[in-house]
């Protein structure tokens, strides 16, 4: 049986992505395993990890959309974005922000950060009628209307604590030796953004909290929920940090379908087309020499379902795919060869 093709695992909070991997090493007897975008330690949900020649498919699982959720905390803020981080910033009113770095509009709602000075916030609450050193308990209500914002293809800063690399060193690793980094926006896209639930309680939170709101997102590849709560808060006219983010699914792939580390066997290995949709198209063994030796195929019969980037996996007459192909009109050429080597 081949030791070649995917996992799908649900990481549980509090281990890493790499250590989730070690189940696999055991299980298939070998050390060439990897996974498709890394959760966060203190993150859950799923991983499609690949053993064997499957790995070199990794980078198109990775391109997929993903699906999370995530409790955002309006009240502060921390290092890490996480509620149970060091609070770098704290909302000092008992349902707002302080009143120096933020505008409200007449009825005392906090919009933006703005660079207005406390006199003018001074004098637009006396206007309204609010209490200066009060805000107004952000509701459902008010984070449905800043969400749109976020919609889209967007513009985002990494989280300090992130696998981005400065120089070929990992920010987080930075920070963690004292330096000043400062990361730069990268373009990802949201596809969907919304609130699920509100006022549950998370233990451990290390800052004062006001409000507590569940979401969930589908965004590309790229994108950072933890600094995605960041912004949110923001938005709202106060800070955020996030709690229990969990990975739901990537592309088609549901984490209902995967399995924890302790219970994975070698029934759990897929087939390479159980996960990427690419077209298949079966060949004799006349056809798979052909493919094998890295030689390209004359095929006269048009492939349905092919994409911009005519991604085709050959497999033999049993349905085994052994070769990740392009795909043109006349032809069929290999890009890598998946199956086992001749004995």
């Amino acid at each position: 049986m081949s030791n070649s093709g995917f996992v799908l695992l649900d990481k549980i909070a509090g281990e890493t992505s790499f250590k989730a991997l070690f189940p696999l090493k055991r299980v298939f007897s070998t050390k060439r395993v990897g996974h498709a975008g890394t959760l966060d330690l203190r993150a859950s949900g799923l991983i499609i990890a690949a053993t064997g020649r499957c790995t070199r498919l990794l980078p198109f699982i990775e391109a997929k959309d993903k699906c999370y959720s995530f409790r955002l905390h309006l009240g502060y803020e921390t290092d890490t974005l996480e509620w149970d981080g060091e609070v770098v910033e704290q909302d000092e009113r008992e349902f707002g922000v302080r009143n120096s770095e933020f505008s409200v509009d007449k009825e005392g709602v906090i919009l933006s950060e703005t660079k207005c000075s406390l006199f003018d916030h001074l004098a637009t609450c006396c206007l309204s009628g609010h209490d200066p050193r009060m805000g107004r308990r952000i509701s459902r209500a008010d984070v449905e209307r800043v969400l749109p914002q976020f919609s889209g293809d967007i513009e985002q800063i990494p989280p300090k604590y992130c696998a981005v690399k400065i120089n070929g060193v990992r920010a987080s690793d930075l920070m963690e030796r004292g330096r000043n980094i400062e990361l730069k926006p990268r373009k990802i896209r949201i596809s969907e953004l919304k609130v699920i639930g509100e006022g549950e309680v998370t233990e451990g939170c290390s800052g004062k909290e006001f409000a507590t709101f569940d979401l969930i997102c589908e965004c590309s590849k790229g994108t950072y929920i933890r600094a995605l709560g960041r912004d949110i808060g923001r938005a709202l006219g106060t800070y955020a940090c996030v709690s229990q983010i969990r990975r739901h699914r990537i592309g088609n792939v549901a984490v209902e379908s995967a399995v924890r580390g302790e219970n994975l066997t070698r029934e759990n290995l897929l087939p390479v087309d159980a996960v990427l949709d690419f077209p298949v198209v079966r060949l004799t063994p006349e056809q798979v020499a052909v493919i094998r030796q890295g030689n390209w195929l004359p095929w006269k019969e048009k492939i349905e379902g092919v994409g911009p980037e005519g991604h085709v996996f050959a497999a033999d007459m049993q349905g085994e795919v052994l070769s990740l192909c392009f795909y043109e009109p006349g032809r069929i050429k290999p890009k890598f060869y998946l199956g086992e080597d001749e004995k």
